[in-house]
């Protein structure tokens, strides 16, 4: 489960890079709009259709945020993350 930041703690924080099922793109963001951890959410051209930015307690809440929340959303057929931490 997602918590806040603890003060004096790093944050796992990753860049979600999301492809979506054909014509599904604006359902996919509307529905992400809603998960709490993404901090920030963009629509892209190319490969990818959104970006995600995330945040969690550690890397392994992180890691169930992508696969528990963004991965079971309907709509998205794949997910590349970027991991990284924020002091």
């Amino acid at each position: 489960m997602w918590r806040p930041r603890k003060r004096g703690l790093e944050l796992a924080i990753g860049f979600v890079l999301i492809s979506t099922a054909p014509a599904k793109e604006h359902e996919v963001y509307s529905e992400l709009l809603r998960v709490k951890g993404i901090v920030e959410l963009h629509p892209l051209f190319g490969e990818y259709d959104l970006i995600a930015k995330v945040e969690a307690e550690d890397f392994n809440a992180l890691g169930q945020l992508v696969v528990d929340k963004i991965r079971a959303v309907s709509g998205v057929i794949d997910t590349k993350t970027l991991t990284g931490i924020k002091f």
